[in-house]
């Protein structure tokens, strides 16, 4: 037997995408504007986006790690994880692109992963990677997800989603179903998106070091 002939069809490993909008101030993190200013509000994110890139760096051993920016930007260079561009269009077309695309490409799993919750434990990203389900969710206290987790995906799982709005986590779990997927929720955890979750995050102990400068600063 030719051992060169044979093919070998193993899933690759599993993805985790971050999403970050380019750091441009007055375009991210505007609900924090009134609070910190335009250009402290696009520090805090640029600080965000690279704290949860260090977060994402222990599932190295078994999960590749992307980062994937609203359009294309020099910022995050310093990161050397791999770079796309997401794909034009609302979050619904971004998340499914982003996720269908690693699927097609023989990942077993891929996740997407925003960049606003800098004290997310590690553990609750693990359960999502470790969830047979075929979609699996992050759950926001403000209604949101901090990441979905997808083993299978279909074009309309994001149909009539409400994005940040207090519906979009139920929105998103009631397209899921209909499209005929299973479906499995995570732990529960909060992101920084108004200036009362600022105020929270400056009474918690512990606090990735970049965020913290510009939250304290």
């Amino acid at each position: 037997m030719c051992l060169k002939n044979i093919v070998y069809n193993f899933p690759m490993r599993p993805v985790m995408i971050l999403f970050a909008k380019a750091p441009i101030a007055g375009s991210v993190k505007t609900r924090l504007i009134g609070t910190l200013g335009a250009p402290r509000a696009a520090e805090l994110h640029s600080a965000l986006v690279l704290d949860m890139i260090e977060k994402l760096n222990i599932f190295r051993g078994f999960a590749d790690i992307e980062l994937h920016t609203s359009i294309t930007t020099d910022a995050w260079r310093e990161t050397l994880v791999t770079r796309k561009v997401q794909c034009p269009g609302g979050l619904e077309l971004k998340l499914f692109h982003a996720l269908d695309a690693a699927l097609a490409e023989g990942r077993s799993q891929a996740m997407v992963i925003g960049s606003d919750a800098p004290t997310l434990p590690g553990a609750h990203l693990k359960r999502l990677l470790n969830a047979t389900a075929d979609v699996a969710l992050g759950p926001c206290e403000d209604g949101g997800f901090y990441a979905i987790a997808c083993r299978h995906v279909r074009p309309e799982m994001f149909s009539g989603v409400r994005w940040s709005a207090p519906e979009t986590l139920g929105d998103t779990l009631a397209a899921v179903k209909r499209c005929g997927l299973s479906v499995e929720l995570g732990d529960l955890w909060y992101d920084i998106d108004e200036p009362a979750d600022l105020e929270r995050l400056r009474r918690e102990h512990v606090v990735p070091v970049r965020t913290k400068q510009v939250v304290e600063g």
